[in-house]
C-alpha cells in the first residue's frame, strides 16, 4: 500500500512540474538555477510573465527579466557565521531571439554581485545581463 502512495505521489507531482510543448513559431528560453540557488521567470518585455520556470517569445527584440535568489557564503561578509540571502532582480536584452530556437540562461554570482548569461542551442555564450537591484532576504 505504501508502495502504491508513493508511486501515486510522484505521478501527481511529476505532472505538475511539466512544461508545456515549446512553439516552434517563438524562442524558448530554459532557466538553469544553480544547486544552491533559484531563478525565476518575471518579466518579457516590462509585462509580467506568467510561468516563473521559462520564457517563451516572439522572434526579435527582446529584454527578459528574472529574479534570482542566492546565498553569500560568510567568508566573503566577514566574522558570521551564517550564510547572507540576497534576492535580486537582473535584466537581460537580447536583439536576435530565433523561432524554433532554444536557449539557456544561466545565473550566478561573485560575492555579493549576481551576473546572468544566455546561451545558445550549442552552448556559445551569446548574451549578458546587469543587475537590476538586489536586497537581502
Amino acid at each position: 500500500m505504501r508502495t502504491l502512495f508513493a508511486v501515486g505521489t510522484l505521478v501527481l507531482l511529476s505532472g505538475c512540474s511539466t512544461l508545456p510543448d515549446p512553439d516552434p513559431n517563438q524562442a524558448w528560453v530554459d532557466l538553469a538555477p544553480g544547486d544552491n540557488d533559484s531563478l525565476h521567470a518575471l518579466q518579457v518585455d516590462e509585462r509580467d510573465w506568467a510561468d516563473s520556470r521559462y520564457f517563451e517569445v516572439q522572434p526579435g527584440n527582446h529584454e527578459l527579466t528574472v529574479r534570482y535568489q542566492f546565498a553569500v557564503t560568510p567568508s566573503n561578509i566577514g566574522p558570521v557565521e551564517e550564510p547572507l540571502w540576497r534576492d535580486c532582480q537582473l535584466n537581460l536584452t537580447f536583439k536576435d531571439f530565433t523561432a524554433g530556437q532554444r536557449y539557456q540562461m544561466q545565473a550566478g554570482s561573485i560575492g555579493f554581485r549576481p551576473w546572468i548569461k544566455l546561451y545558445d542551442q550549442r552552448q556559445k555564450l551569446i548574451g549578458q545581463g546587469e543587475p537590476a537591484g538586489c536586497q537581502r532576504t
